[in-house]
């Protein structure tokens, strides 16, 4: 069903777990759907993301799509990361089964949505610095 590139990174995720002090965080999915994501960012005062985490509750696509997703928008800006798209996940992850897709949209959402919350503390902290 799934190959190996999917099952070892659903096995061993290296961007896995929280980050404390994190500059954006974000979230996609419904448990009732059966995934929920949770993005977060740290990021340089370049806008360039140095570390991405993740923690999802879902499935053997869940993890290993959002484990990639971490690792393709470290060291991106967050502009580029703004721009993932679940296709591109899916395409770096190859065979995935057609009603799994999905939970590559709602991992780019978490990722945007994440992108978007550290532009709004961003803003938060240069209003409060004036």
């Amino acid at each position: 069903m799934y190959n190996n590139e999917v099952l070892e990174r659903f096995k061993n995720p290296e961007n896995a777990g929280g980050m404390k002090g994190a500059n954006g965080t974000g979230k996609a999915g419904e448990v009732e759907c059966g995934e929920v994501v949770k993005i977060y960012i740290s990021v340089d005062e370049n806008e360039i993301i140095k570390e991405a985490r993740f923690k999802t509750y879902g499935g053997v696509f869940a993890i290993a799509g959002s484990d990639l997703a971490c690792e393709m928008i470290e060291g991106g800006s967050v502009k580029d990361a703004l721009l993932l798209s679940g296709n591109d996940i899916i395409k770096n992850l190859g065979n995935v089964p057609a009603n799994k897709t999905y939970v590559a949209e709602v991992i780019a959402d978490a990722v945007r949505d994440a992108v978007e919350d550290y532009y709004k503390k961003k803003e938060k902290e240069e209003k409060a610095a004036k």
